[in-house]
């Protein structure tokens, strides 16, 4: 018996029902859709929309003129619900969708994209992103060879990403010749060391929301590198801690110029180690350290630009000779500021 052009516009409309749940469901269960057409036995599920396609092709191929038209009608219906489908399938692997940029290595600083409203965890913090998606991780002197990122999506999308990050081997640095009250401080000392400590502290627990470490970061001074982040030291025959700096051997009163632009947060004329000290903050808990310096040229509170003079290298707290010592935090972790420097020091700097 010959049916009507409703009952076969019932029947495509079931089937382009049918396509439509087999094609979401391809989007939920994150199958990837074949290249060709000839699918293999047991993919079932492609099959099965293929199959659905062509008995609504054929529904319409074998429907008079006017019946087509009706039959067109359901169908373009049809793909405008796989378009609905497919497009929310996409924005949300899109807002889902987490890239990172930088070197997973101990002592790297990694920057991160995702969702602007995602909230990232790392080590048991929580994260700052910016209104762009923008977000930092840093990587410790002694960070294990795993970690875990977390990103918590504004769906309620939980997506735990595994890190692998490069271990690394670290040199042994000797230094003799130092005042033996600066290896071993004497009882009436270790009271200033701790005040100076917290202000130090203090400082580089600042989060703003600025991203002016995005602009990449320049050599602050040239000359012979002295001393590598994350040497184990030997002050005088005794094991000290390591290194977290990068030690850039240069003339006392060499100007020392901003790597990348921040505020000025902490300035002090002479700490027990440190001597002249400068912290600079670029955004979001990334802060650079200069230390031993003769002389300081910017005031707390102060915006400075890259490039921009700060200070003058100098032989103050414990140390041989001038130098400069810049280190590079992320809070409480110490990263190696030779890794974000693109270009190499230039040959021939030095004394």
């Amino acid at each position: 018996m010959q049916q009507s052009r409703y009952d076969r516009g019932r029947v495509v409309s079931g089937i382009a029902m049918e396509v439509h749940a087999k094609v979401g469901l391809c989007f939920v269960t994150k199958r990837k859709w074949p290249k060709k057409r000839s699918l293999p036995v047991e993919n079932a599920h492609f099959e099965g929309i293929f199959n659905a396609v062509r008995r609504c092709k054929a529904a319409f191929a074998y429907s008079p003129v006017g019946d087509t038209r009706y039959g067109l009608g359901i169908f373009m219906w049809f793909m405008v619900l796989c378009a609905v489908v497919c497009r929310g399938a996409l924005a949300q692997e899109t807002q889902s969708a987490v890239s990172l940029q930088g070197a997973l290595v101990q002592g790297g600083l990694v920057q991160g994209y995702t969702d602007p409203k995602a909230r990232v965890e790392f080590k048991g913090r929580m994260v700052r992103v910016s209104p762009e998606g923008l977000f930092l991780i840093g990587l410790g002197r002694s960070e294990p060879a795993t970690g875990q990122l977390i990103i918590t999506f504004p769906n309620g999308h939980q997506k735990k990403q595994r890190l692998s990050i490069r271990q690394r081997e670290y040199q042994i640095q000797r230094i003799d010749g130092l005042p033996s009250g600066k290896v071993s401080p004497i009882k009436k000392n270790l009271a200033r060391i701790r005040a100076e400590a917290a202000l130090v502290g203090a400082a580089r627990r600042r989060d703003d929301p600025r991203i002016d470490f995005q602009e990449g970061f320049i050599w602050p001074v040239q000359g012979r590198i002295s001393g590598v982040y994350g040497s184990q030291r030997i002050l005088n025959g005794q094991p000290r801690r390591p290194h977290f700096g990068i030690d850039i051997a240069a003339p006392t009163g060499t100007p020392v110029r901003a790597p990348a632009g921040g505020i000025v947060t902490l300035v002090h004329a002479d700490m027990f180690f440190s001597g002249g000290t400068l912290i600079l903050d670029h955004g979001h808990g990334l802060s650079s350290s200069f230390l031993h310096l003769q002389r300081i040229d910017v005031e707390e509170g102060d915006q400075v630009r890259q490039g921009d003079i700060i200070a003058r290298v100098g032989a103050t707290g414990r140390v041989t000779g001038p130098h400069l010592d810049w280190r590079l935090n992320l809070f409480k972790t110490r990263l190696d500021p030779q890794l974000l420097v693109k270009e190499e020091m230039p040959a021939g700097s030095g004394n």
